[in-house]
């Protein structure tokens, strides 16, 4: 399935820079991944369901940025002056999004402390 997928996307952006694509699949891995890398490290109140919803909401915003992007826009026709997102890269709304998700639902989900120890 994922070959197919592969192949089906390499044909629909066939014209467009593999540098530029690179950038793009760069973005939606930052977006995914780097929240939950530097605040399982770093963040002593990261919870696995703080974890799970930065890695769905960091793909889901970079993609949907992506697609509203002004390349993407020129990609189906339209105007791309006229895109919603006015720059092409996602990262900069997308990674941060990521981490105020992260933080939000770790202290929302994490454990009541059962007493004060010292």
């Amino acid at each position: 399935m994922v070959g197919i997928i592969s192949i089906v996307l390499g044909i629909a952006f066939r014209d467009m820079n593999v540098s530029f694509l690179v950038g793009w699949a760069f973005a939606v891995a930052a977006s995914a991944n780097l929240p939950a890398l530097l605040l399982t490290l770093f963040w002593k109140k990261t919870t696995a369901r703080g974890i799970v919803a930065s890695i769905l909401t960091g793909i889901i915003a970079s993609v949907t940025l992506i697609m509203l992007s002004p390349d993407m826009w020129a990609r189906y026709g339209l105007n791309p002056a006229t895109a919603p997102m006015p720059i092409n890269q996602p990262g900069i709304v997308s990674i941060p999004l990521s981490f105020i998700v992260l933080a939000g639902v770790s202290l929302l989900t994490a454990k009541k402390q059962q007493g004060a120890a010292a």
